[in-house]
């Protein structure tokens, strides 16, 4: 049976391959402005608004209910994680706004946010991949496990998702194309 958080550790995959070609662009010298808005579309809508949206509004409050804290532990940590992450992403946005408005130096900002967000993202997906998640599997049930999947299954196919999880993974690989990661 597959879990809930084997959901998420399937998330995360793409979202390492995100992050790996955030690094790589983050060495050139000029980017196109239209690959930038697509990182950052692909980390709103599928990296917050898929992934985080099954961990805050489901895994989270079913762990609490299990007595985690919000305040203190995992649990409050992946949250904080979270807020800092929308802050770089939040920097890349509005210093890709600067770009389209001639600002040519905002390229380095939104590196600098780029960078800060992998960073953050490898070491946020390492301790829930090893400590969190783990935990989880120690105290939600099978059935409860299974409950997640389904809810997690409306999240991804909901009204409010342009995309699913594969289109998302095939716009990441056209980067990785374009940028040379995987050879077409």
């Amino acid at each position: 049976m597959k879990t809930a958080t084997q959901n998420l550790e399937d998330d995360h995959i793409h979202i390492l391959r995100l992050i790996d070609l955030m690094e790589l662009i983050t060495h050139n010298e000029t980017v196109d402005i239209v690959h930038l808005e697509t990182i950052v579309t692909i980390i709103r809508e599928f990296a917050d608004g898929q992934h985080h949206a099954k961990e805050e509004q489901l895994l989270f409050p079913m762990l609490v209910e299990k007595g985690f804290s919000t305040e203190n532990g995992p649990v409050a940590v992946m949250l904080h994680d979270h807020v800092q992450g929308r802050e770089f992403v939040k920097g890349m946005a509005e210093n890709i706004m600067q770009m389209k408005n001639g600002n040519h130096g905002a390229i380095q900002i939104v590196f600098a946010n780029m960078t800060g967000y992998a960073a953050l993202l490898r070491s946020h997906i390492g301790k829930e991949n090893n400590v969190l998640f783990r935990m989880a599997d120690q105290v939600i049930s099978p059935d409860g496990q299974e409950q997640l999947l389904r809810e997690f299954e409306k999240i991804e196919l909901g009204q409010n998702q342009d995309k699913s999880k594969i289109e998302y993974a095939a716009d990441i690989t056209g980067l990785e194309k374009y940028f040379g990661i995987i050879k077409s």
